[in-house]
């Protein structure tokens, strides 16, 4: 290519990145506001989203999540856009290592999730059992989210109802939450493990990982397009970066 072309097509690249990265930089903004309200007035954003409450996102505290994600989203657009549009190298090269690692950390996740579900399952366990038996019955929105959760996705707990033996909800009502006994009420021990050992009410665990298993080819789908989209925003980068060597 003449020098003219080569010129013109790191131009465009240039532009393409910048645009890029803009939508991603409004992205994490637009879901960092969203969890920042979330965090504030859960209730409202249930009421709204109510149809979303059988989602993956439920069983965890979904404003923490937003908010985590948002920001890194917030990162990597600033890295990318800023950094492509004053030619900086220090930034390119910042942009590819937080895309590299957020991709390494992804398939890092996936392997586990695939092929390590226990782990997976025993990691979740110890983030989120110690929550239920803390927060459940105490905080009102984590309350009032696992509560939708458990009668939307028909499941008890993150793995079955033993997760609130000693819990706040359990020492004060004497009976565990009645989504554990099919909405029968008082929940003792005897007819929640009849339940569960009869799999009418599995762990929401359990559950939703058998629905993603349903939809594996739509999830698998979503995680390769996420996939390439990370893997083209490095190789662009990686261009850019060595192009303004030959300025």
């Amino acid at each position: 290519l003449s020098p003219g072309a080569k010129m013109g097509c790191f131009t465009f690249i240039k532009v393409m990145m910048i645009l890029f990265n803009l939508a991603i930089f409004l992205s994490g903004g637009t879901l960092l506001g969203v969890g920042i309200w979330v965090k504030v007035d859960g209730e409202s954003f249930l009421k709204i989203f109510g149809a979303l409450s059988s989602s993956v996102l439920q069983v965890v505290n979904v404003s923490y999540l937003l908010i985590v994600i948002g920001a890194i989203l917030l990162v990597i657009g600033f890295l990318g856009c800023y950094g492509a549009q004053k030619e900086s190298k220090c930034l390119l090269m910042m942009f590819f290592s937080v895309v590299l690692i957020i991709f390494i950390a992804e398939v890092a996740a996936a392997v586990v999730a695939l092929v390590f579900t226990g782990l997976a399952e025993t990691l979740l366990t110890g983030l989120v059992t110690p929550l239920l038996k803390e927060k459940y019955g105490v905080d009102h929105s984590f309350t009032h989210i696992w509560n939708v959760t458990m009668t939307e996705v028909n499941c008890c707990g993150l793995n079955n109802y033993t997760d609130f033996n000693n819990s706040y909800f359990y020492e004060t009502h004497g009976s565990y939450p009645r989504q554990c006994c099919d909405m029968v009420e008082p929940c003792d021990s005897t007819l929640a493990a009849q339940k569960d050992r009869g799999c009418l009410l599995q762990g929401c665990f359990k559950q939703i990982l058998e629905e993603i298993k349903t939809n594996a080819g739509v999830a698998g789908g979503v995680a390769a397009g996420i996939g390439a989209l990370e893997i083209a925003a490095m190789a662009v980068s990686m261009y850019l970066y060595c192009r303004l060597d030959e300025k």
